[in-house]
This record gives C-alpha cells, sequence and structure tokens, in this order.
C-alpha cells in the first residue's frame, strides 16, 4: 500500500504535469466502489480546470473548481500515464485531459476507491502530530500502539508498513498498551513519527524522482520481509497483530 512518503511524492509529481489542464473525460470501468453513480463524477468534473493535488491522510484529493476527486489506492492500486489509446491491465478509471494526457488508476484486485466531494477530516495528519495531542490520546486507549497508530481515527496516513519502521526507531514494541506508554516515551515517539517518514520521503524522491507508483523498500529498517536480519545485525520478528503481519525486534521496550 502507497503511504506517506510514497503519496507526498505522488502528488507533486502528478500536480507538475496536470495542475492547469482541463479534465475532457473520467471514465470509471469498475464502479463497485462508488458512492454516487458515474454520472455525478462527469457532471462535477468534466470541463474544470485541475486546480492542484494534495495528500491527506492516504488519499489523495485532485483539486477541480468547485469539487474535489478523492482517490484512495488501497493495498495494490497503482496510476499510469498513457497517451492515445489506454492499454493498461485492470483499470478502475480513466482520467483524460485536454492536451491528450492520460491518467489510468488500476488495481487487480478492484479494491480502489474513488470518491466525489469526500469528508474532510479533523483527525490530525501523522506529518502535522503533536506531542500533546499523542499523549492525551494514548492515555484513553488500552489497545497496542501498533492498532493505535494505524487507526484512521486517532492519526490520519501511517499504514502497515511505516509504522513498524516507526515504533523500531523510537525502541517501542508494537505490542505495548497505548495508556501503558510513559509520557517521554510518547516524545520519543511523536518524534520518531516525522523523521522516519520524511527520511523515507527524501530517499525514494532521490531514487525515483519521476515516480507516480509504488517503488521497493528495501531502505526500510526492519519491515523487511525477505530479511531475517536488520542492517544494525538484529533478528526481525515477526507476528500478527489485528491481522496484519508485524515485523519488529527483541530490543523494543514492552509497556503493559
Amino acid at each position: 500500500m502507497p503511504e506517506i512518503p510514497d503519496l507526498n511524492i505522488f502528488a507533486s509529481n502528478l500536480a507538475k504535469r496536470l495542475a492547469g489542464k482541463t479534465l475532457s473525460n473520467i471514465r470509471i470501468l469498475v464502479p463497485r466502489k462508488l458512492k454516487e453513480p458515474e454520472a455525478a463524477f462527469k457532471e462535477a468534473l468534466e470541463g474544470q480546470q485541475l486546480k492542484s493535488i494534495n495528500r491527506v491522510g492516504k488519499q489523495l484529493y485532485f483539486e477541480f473548481a468547485g469539487h474535489i476527486l478523492g482517490l484512495h489506492l488501497m493495498l495494490y492500486g497503482s496510476m499510469h500515464w498513457y497517451e492515445g489509446a489506454n492499454e493498461n491491465k485492470f483499470t478502475i478509471a480513466e482520467l483524460l485531459f485536454s492536451d491528450g494526457t492520460g491518467l489510468a488508476i488500476t488495481d487487480w484486485q478492484k479494491s480502489v476507491m474513488l470518491a466525489l466531494d469526500p469528508e474532510i477530516s479533523i483527525v490530525p495528519d501523522a506529518m502535522d502530530l503533536k506531542n500533546d495531542y499523542l499523549q492525551t490520546a494514548l492515555k484513553k486507549i488500552s489497545r497496542p500502539i501498533k492498532t493505535v497508530l494505524t487507526d484512521g481515527k486517532v492519526v490520519q496516513g501511517i499504514g502497515n508498513a511505516y509504522v513498524d519502521e516507526i515504533l523500531y526507531a523510537a525502541k517501542l514494541s508494537p505490542f505495548s498498551i497505548a495508556a501503558k506508554i510513559p509520557e517521554e516515551k510518547i516524545t520519543v515517539l511523536t518524534n520518531s513519527v516525522k523523521k522516519v517518514l520524511t527520511e523515507a520521503e527524501a530517499h525514494i524522491r532521490q531514487n525515483f524522482p519521476d515516480t507516480i507508483t509504488e517503488k521497493e523498500r528495501d531502505f526500510l529498517q526492519v519491515h523487511l520481509p525477505k530479511h531475517k536480519v536488520t542492517p544494525n545485525g538484529e533478528d526481525i520478528l515477526v507476528a500478527e497483530i489485528a491481522a496484519r503481519k508485524t515485523y519488529y525486534t527483541k530490543g523494543q521496550e514492552l509497556f503493559e
């Protein structure tokens, strides 16, 4: 699943090529996830100029004059440029702009979600997370910290891969009960969120500057399904938390 570092880069690269252009046609080939009919998307968006593209949580918002097209790529969604006929397999939707630039949104699992004028969440984004907010929020929660950080009702934008990286950087066990984590450790955790996500984005941007599709994650430190040890030589332990595979090390402190 593309997460914050990927989506930030996707948004800026999409905007470089599309911002200021007019959407000629939107075609939705797989409508089963729509809350509005395709006709509503066409009426609201076709003929409108694309003002900007921004990341909001785990979604991309294509902001037109008066309307927003929300895109959640889910686990396997991807985006591809095309000109002329779209030949991308498993296409969910096509966006064709007035200059002939096409953007195909694909997903072999057919789980990509498109929304017209999605509701704006008031939950803090991971990149804007404040220490006092997290300290207050965690005091009320008796679930493992991994499930809390990936809960979009507590923090927006953190997914399964980067939550493992954040907890590893904070030396905090993913099994730690949120309400039991001491304040000084929450400060470390808050700082780790922004540090891990910022550094990952910088790495991807340096190595794949023009990408609009998810790339390799071999640079990660612990969420490494093909590896047995971290770059620091620690054994990588694997477990399931809330049906999600979790990668961590013995050295991460447990609070329960």
